[in-house]
């Protein structure tokens, strides 16, 4: 399949998953509307102040993660590739007054650099939860990452494991555990088809057909690093925000866990700092 048609078919799933997402199973929105965002409980104790700088979202869904920060005190940035994503996220930004504060774009990841043309200038990069997997090449994501951000500037990540997606329920054993469903190192797309929506699992998605990809950790680092960025730290999660498999347990941190042993890291997050153009391995900055 060529890159444009599978793009096309993540691209139908998500335009669908935006209603269901905004619908009265979806996401919690409560303490966004309220001026009180929060992010979980990984990203609140990692994150840090944000108050001043400029912000880049990339595949930033509906723009609620986005909206946060502008809440406060940041300017922000939002990227997606769905068309029903970025209408839903400026109705919810002009709907909490937050539209001076926070802008919408609406291209593909590998699209940025030309749908905003702002290089070496923002403080912050943001990508989290399920946004690496969608992403056939990885080395050329990190590179868009590390040329949007200004000398000193930080990526902060927020991922799913890519050791706990070599397992789905889809390949459940006897005794309820996830099985082994995706190979860490194979290179071709993981073709997944899921009805069920990870936050409504009441809801039938109609658009059940997905290509994505594991990335093993290797990969992401070195790619950061060889775009010319440095890793500041690197921290492994026992939980995640959604129920990757059935068998988690939520815990008091609303994250969810394995229910008896912290069997594999479910989570990882870090931050990369982008170096001086002096100690730039790719040379000058653009």
């Amino acid at each position: 399949m060529s890159e444009a048609a599978w793009r096309a078919v993540n691209r139908a799933h998500w335009d669908e998953k935006v209603g269901i997402h905004l619908g009265p199973r979806g996401y919690d929105l409560a303490m966004l509307r309220e001026g009180r965002g929060r992010f979980h409980a990984i990203e609140e104790a990692e994150l840090g102040p944000v108050a001043g700088k400029r912000v880049l979202h990339l595949q930033c869904h509906f723009g609620a993660d986005s909206l946060k920060f502008a809440q406060r005190g940041a300017t922000v940035v939002g990227l997606d590739f769905s068309a029903e994503a970025i209408a839903a996220a400026n109705q919810l930004a002009a709907e909490l007054g937050l539209a001076d504060r926070v802008r919408f774009v609406l291209a593909d990841l590998y699209d940025a650099p030309a749908a905003i043309p702002e290089p070496a200038s923002f403080d912050l990069v943001f990508v989290s939860w399920g946004a690496l997997c969608w992403l056939p090449d990885i080395r050329r994501w990190a590179g868009i990452v590390a040329d949007f951000l200004r000398p000193g500037g930080a990526l902060y990540l927020a991922e799913a494991h890519p050791v706990a997606l070599v397992l789905d329920d889809m390949a459940m054993s006897p005794d309820g555990r996830p099985g082994f469903f995706a190979p860490y190192f194979a290179r071709e797309p993981v073709v997944i088809e899921e009805t069920r929506d990870y936050i409504d699992e009441t809801a039938t998605v109609h658009n059940p057909t997905t290509y994505t990809w594991v990335h093993p950790l290797s990969d992401i680092i070195s790619g950061l690093l060889e775009a010319g960025m440095v890793l500041d730290w690197l921290h492994e999660h026992d939980g995640v925000p959604w129920r990757m498999f059935q068998v988690l347990a939520r815990g008091a941190d609303r994250l969810w866990h394995w229910p008896d042993r912290p069997w594999l890291p479910l989570a990882f997050s870090l931050r990369a700092t982008r170096l001086p153009a002096a100690a730039d391995p790719r040379g000058s900055l653009p």
